[in-house]
């Protein structure tokens, strides 16, 4: 399950990634809640699944730049007031 969460962060990066192309700043929308589904995921598996514990603390970075940057570009776009 570690790893499900890991890629479901690789996951919303990508998505972020996409959402910079013009007329696609509504994906921002659809990944936050992506990216916070699975950054809940990769913190409860650092504390769980002692194996997986490097996997898991990279998906938690990744799923904060993907959030850090994508609250961003919404600010930038008028997504959020």
């Amino acid at each position: 399950m570690g790893l499900l969460s890991f890629i479901l962060s690789l996951v919303a990066l990508l998505l972020t990634v996409i959402a910079f192309i013009p007329l696609l700043g509504w994906l921002n929308w659809v990944f936050i809640p992506i990216a916070l589904l699975a950054l809940v995921g990769n913190i409860i598996f650092y504390f769980v699944d002692l194996g997986m514990r490097k996997l898991a603390l990279a998906g938690i970075f990744i799923c904060l730049a993907a959030i850090i940057i994508g609250l961003i570009r919404l600010n930038l776009g008028g997504g959020i007031i």
